[in-house]
């Protein structure tokens, strides 16, 4: 809902300026299915919000209705493999497929890929393999109360779980 508000880009910059932040330093997360209810609004407010340096990433990708065609207009820099295709990744054939499909495509449109959702080693092994460049999920750490997530920050720890689902960061571990 917060994509579709009209004051979005001018709260995001004055965010990123209160607590004296680059943009690139920002990722916004968007789900497919908000894209695509208004997909030209959407391309206005993604290239502004891009004007400022801010990363942007389709969540739950592969889930909803998007086109081929629209997704090359959006102005992405991830695309993230919802977890329904990670779950029985070593498993089954047609999710393998599937996450293999997103990575190679992300490949040729230049975007970087996340895969969410990833609670084993063998996922992790077999998404590196083919090129996953980043992992989040609970084979990195638990889901983390706010608190504990800052406290983990403020501490910096190298070897702090950092890829549970609604983490502000992907397991540096689970990169290429």
């Amino acid at each position: 809902l917060q994509f579709l508000r009209d004051d979005l880009v001018a709260e995001v910059s004055a965010l990123l300026s209160r607590f004296r932040l680059d943009g690139g330093t920002l990722m916004l997360e968007i789900t497919e299915s908000t894209l695509m209810r208004e997909p030209e609004r959407a391309i206005k407010m993604m290239r502004s919000l891009k004007a400022l340096g801010v990363r942007l990433a389709i969540d739950d990708f592969g889930t909803g209705y998007s086109s081929l065609g629209m997704l090359k207009r959006f102005p992405l820099d991830y695309l993230k493999i919802d977890r329904a295709f990670i779950t029985d990744l070593t498993t089954n054939a047609s999710d393998a497929a599937i996450a293999v499909s997103i990575i190679a495509l992300a490949r040729s449109l230049n975007l970087r890929v996340i895969a969410e959702g990833v609670e084993t080693e063998g996922q992790m092994l077999y998404l590196r393999g083919r090129g996953c460049d980043e992992m989040q999920g609970c084979h990195f750490s638990p889901p983390l109360a706010p608190e504990s997530f800052a406290d983990m920050l403020a501490g910096g720890r190298d070897d702090a779980p950092a890829g549970a689902e609604g983490s502000a960061r992907t397991h540096p571990a689970a990169r290429r």
